[in-house]
């Protein structure tokens, strides 16, 4: 189908509406981020006034607290705590004023004891109090008493001046308080610091506070303080930062306790009298919603506005934690912000309009020459380098692109050919000679060197050029600090161009060449990516032209090698990263492998030689000539995936526990748990040796009882040298050995100290599975116990989609007594012997896990094949030989071979050659190994060869290699 037809404008008018649309769009944004950061900055100040609000409250809640914490804790050692009749605690009348003076929140000052009886002092308020206790004129001090003398209560009321003058009283059959009953009593004798009640409504004033009370020393009274809480909802009223603005505190029953107008904090409760208001039910929505998120600052939305929500909790000196609510409305807190960006719009509309006639003014001014560069863009993309760039330009920018352009031809040329040459380039001296002469030819120079750093930060020169060779002789090093212009080049990172006489040349470059006068020597610093220096690439230019005139070398020329160089640095770089990224994974496998091996003694070098004898096979196989390996070879990149896998043929090793590796005896975990049952008979016989002692004291004969007791103490000296003995696991156990375990293991030992009590969280839980016994009990003297047994996790189950057969047990650990004991041959159980085993899964999934290069993609293969079998009986995935390539059947027989022969395991000594031989040989018969394979290795002399490198010379005997081919 025919392209669609497209619109086209003229140049200068994209540039005029682009100029626009930057200037509209610069408007925009700055518009847009100034209303933003001022609106973050009002509300950050805001967060910040919010935080300043909190702390504030906090310190008067403290303040109010804790001037009354201190009166509370005078009161509990003053005579008034211990007064045992109204008129010892009237006597203390005038300390209790000063002290409920000393606070002004304080609204009364009350004591209760034991007995029942409870004194109380107010200051008089006759808006609330007049009509319930009708005082006599002048009263400012009340008291309320109650006795309870012989079982029966009398309560009155007593009236006092300011002098503290006895101005009358009145008794109140109906005033029956009992302080016993209330909460701040229970809730001051349970402690032995103050006591702090939720907030609540006071019966008698009807204002929202809280009661501290302490108990005395001695138990038997309890002194407290009323606190009022009104001061607070002042102070809330005058925290308001918009008029908008809601603040509250509530308690931690989401009640309000105090807010800007005290009276709707209380409301009627029917018969109960007052109670206080319920934040839910308060009537005011910000609030609630800012209860809703949690602590700090948020942003909340109620009553169809956005608010910016404050939590903050204040924790109370007795006691309890009150929380700080405040809300204001964003749209107030912003609205400033807003008039701002009002202002910022109105300016950018106008600016906008007087920027029209330039933008179109300008657009034309550069549009014009633009249109001859654009064809030669176009055949600089086609890339035609034939014709040179003819433009001009009033504009400065415009020409010198032109003249740029034209430069820019002929160096894009011969960038594409040293970029080709380089990029062909995989030898690294090759690679240096290359670069050397093609930067030489480009820049018509005489020669050149190329210097690298080393690691002492001398300059070596790598290659030199002369004219057209190589000369047979290189120039010295350098040393870092030297005068010469490569090694300033290194130390400046910038280029270098000097000119030099004939003497200094010589002296520098002596035997190279022969300078027939003064030189421009240029050196330009090597950078890797890093901008860390790795020489220097020195050219030699000709200070002469071809008549013999003056020559002067122009930037442009320096500007074309430092191009070069870059190019040549970055080829260098490349070469030099892959040599020493392999010698990093080289050396990092190899420090795997090392460290697999010093992880365990059992181990020895294993992971270090099993490589070495598997090359030596695998060459032994390239080398062949005639038979079934006349026709095997490997290339340098399958040689490479062996020889790492070899290397870290057993890497999953590292997930093996030690203690699994390493299990001496049967009972062994992190230590030998022989020496608990040792404990538990060495209680027994102290048990014999009790009876002993209790027999004569009740009466017995010594000699009778010391019979019954030698015999006793002969008999667990016996059964725990066969336990000890079964421990060790050197014989095999029959099952009478078993069934003698079994019988000992019938014993009771008694326990009397809990075994749930400093253990481990993990031990703990598994000993919750049966209910625990109580103590004393009586317990086996062997035994498997529930918690013996270590469930597997998903996380221990075998991997899937790996391929692998391995038979998993039910349990990841058995740790029974009797189940370890009864081992039939070593010390391991199967869960242990499949956790040693389980190392190979392990080494597939890690090495599966790498990223490996193509050509190394078969190393988990190889790596992971050494457990299998010929006949497919081994493991993890049950292969037969078929499955298995050559290399991975190679390592099989490198694995056993070098485990047999190992001098280095401390549990074993390494077997002869002979010996290691013949047991390979029956491994062949049986397709454990391959035979081909074990043919090969020993008609090759390989195993001799690895022998005389590793093996003891005492393990070296003859071997009858005729008889161990003969049955193959």
């Amino acid at each position: 189908m025919p392209q669609a037809h497209r619109v086209r404008y003229p140049l200068h008018f994209h540039i005029a509406w682009l100029f626009l649309l930057l200037i509209t769009v610069f408007a925009a944004v700055s518009i847009i981020y100034n209303d933003r950061q001022a609106s973050r900055m009002l509300l950050s100040a805001s967060q910040s006034l919010f935080g300043r609000i909190g702390e504030q409250t906090a310190q008067r809640v403290n303040a109010l607290y804790g001037g009354s914490s201190t009166v509370v804790d005078l009161l509990a050692q003053h005579d008034f705590a211990r007064a045992g009749s109204l008129q010892a605690r009237l006597a203390s009348l005038p300390y209790l004023v000063r002290a409920l003076q000393s606070q002004p929140a304080q609204s009364a000052i009350y004591a209760g004891d034991a007995r029942g009886d409870f004194f109380l002092l107010r200051r008089y308020d006759a808006a609330t109090m007049k009509a319930r206790f009708a005082p006599p004129p002048g009263t400012v001090w009340l008291v309320q008493s109650v006795e309870r003398p012989a079982g029966s209560v009398v309560g009155r009321y007593l009236f006092f001046d300011a002098a503290l003058n006895p101005l009358g009283q009145k008794d109140d059959p109906g005033y029956l308080f009992d302080a016993r009953q209330r909460p701040w009593y229970a809730a001051a004798l349970a402690r032995e610091r103050v006591a702090a009640t939720a907030p609540y409504v006071f019966f008698t004033t009807r204002e929202v506070g809280t009661t501290l009370a302490r108990r005395t020393d001695d138990g038997n009274a309890v002194v407290a303080v009323d606190i009022t809480l009104s001061a607070l909802s002042s102070a809330l009223a005058a925290e308001r930062i918009t008029p908008g603005t809601e603040l509250a505190l509530v308690d931690g029953q989401q009640r309000v306790v105090a807010y800007r107008d005290p009276a709707r904090v209380v409301q009627a409760d029917g018969e109960r009298g007052f109670r206080l208001v319920e934040t839910a039910s308060f009537g005011v929505p910000a609030l609630t919603a800012t209860l809703a998120p949690g602590a700090g600052t948020h942003r909340v939305s109620a009553s169809g506005r956005a608010w910016q929500g404050h939590m903050a909790p204040i924790a109370l000196p007795g006691g309890g934690q009150l929380t700080l609510l405040l809300a204001a409305p964003e749209d107030e807190l912003l609205a400033d912000a807003r008039r701002v960006r009002r202002e910022t719009v109105m300016i950018a509309i106008g600016l906008l309009a007087l920027m029209v006639p330039f933008a179109v003014w300008l657009s034309r001014l550069a549009s014009s020459p633009l249109t001859a560069l654009t064809r030669e863009a176009r055949d600089i993309q086609a890339l035609r380098f034939d014709k040179p760039v003819a433009v001009s330009s009033f504009i400065t920018e415009i020409d010198e692109l032109a003249q740029a352009m034209g430069v820019m031809k002929s160096t894009i040329r011969q960038f594409l050919d040293i970029g080709g040459a380089l990029a062909s380039e995989r030898n690294f001296d090759a690679l240096l000679a290359r670069i050397l002469g093609e930067t030489v030819h480009i820049a018509a120079a005489h020669g050149g060197v190329i210097y690298l750093r080393e690691s002492d930060g001398k300059l070596a020169p790598a290659q030199v050029r002369w004219e057209e060779s190589a000369p047979r002789h290189l120039p010295p090093p350098l040393a870092p600090d030297a005068g010469h212009p490569a090694a300033e080049a290194v130390r400046t990172g910038r280029t270098i161009s000097t000119t030099h006489s004939v003497a200094t040349l010589t002296e520098w470059f002596e035997g190279m060449a022969e300078f027939p006068h003064a030189m421009t020597l240029i050196a330009i610093p090597l950078i890797d990516r890093r901008g860390a220096p790795l020489g220097v690439l020195l050219i030699l230019e000709d200070d002469r032209d071809a008549l013999g005139g003056q020559r002067t070398v122009g930037p442009e020329l320096v500007a074309l090698i430092e191009a070069v160089s870059g190019s040549a640095a970055a080829a260098i770089d490349t070469q030099r990263l892959i040599a020493e990224q392999k010698a990093l994974l080289e050396a990092f496998i190899q420090l795997v492998a090392g460290a697999i091996d010093a992880k365990s003694p059992y181990t020895g070098g294993h992971c270090q030689r099993v490589p070495v004898l598997t090359q030596m096979l695998a060459d032994a196989a390239c080398e062949a000539d005639r038979g079934p390996w006349a026709d095997f070879d490997l290339n340098a990149e399958e040689r490479e995936a062996l020889r790492i896998a070899a290397w870290l043929h057993d890497c999953g090793k590292v997930t093996t526990p030690e203690y699994v590796v390493d299990k001496a005896t049967k009972l062994e975990t992190l230590y030998d748990r022989i020496h608990e049952i040792r404990t538990r008979f060495e209680v027994l016989k102290s048990q014999a040796e009790l009876a002993y002692w209790q027999g004569l004291a009740a009466g017995g004969t010594s000699e009778e009882l010391a019979v019954v007791r030698d015999a006793e103490l002969a008999r667990l000296d016996d059964d725990f040298a066969f336990v000890a003995q079964c421990n060790v696991g050197g014989e095999y156990m029959a099952p009478d050995k078993i069934e003698r375990l079994r019988a000992i293991a019938a014993r009771t030992w008694r326990r009397t100290l809990s075994d749930r009590i400093g253990i481990s969280h993990e031990e703990r839980l598994r000993k919750a599975a049966v209910p625990e016994p109580e103590l004393p009990v009586d317990e086996p003297l062997l035994a498997d116990k529930p918690e013996h047994i270590i469930a597997r996790s998903p996380h221990d189950a075998l991997p899937q989609g790996f391929g692998f057969t391995m038979r998993m047990p039910e349990h990841l650990y058995h740790r029974g007594e009797l189940y370890n004991l009864s081992v039939a041959r070593g010390t391991l159980t199967a869960e242990e012997r499949y956790k040693i085993n389980e190392h190979i899964v392990q080494t597939i999934v890690m090495l599966e896990k790498l990223p490996f290069p193509r050509h190394l993609a078969s190393v988990p293969e190889l790596a992971g094949g050494h457990h299998e079998k010929m006949d497919g009986t081994g493991y993890p995935k049950g292969l037969s030989r078929d499955e298995m390539s050559v290399p991975a059947r190679m390592m099989a027989i490198a694995d056993i071979f070098e485990a047999l022969t190992a001098v280095d395991r401390p549990y074993k000594e390494g077997k002869r050659l002979s010996e290691s031989l013949a047991i390979m040989a029956r491994m062949a018969q049986e397709a454990h190994v391959d035979a081909t394979l074990f043919r090969l290795f020993i008609e090759s002399g390989v195993y001799r060869r690895y022998a005389m490198l590793y093996l003891q010379p005492g393990q070296i005997d003859m071997v009858d290699e005729a008889a161990l081919l003969a049955g193959l």
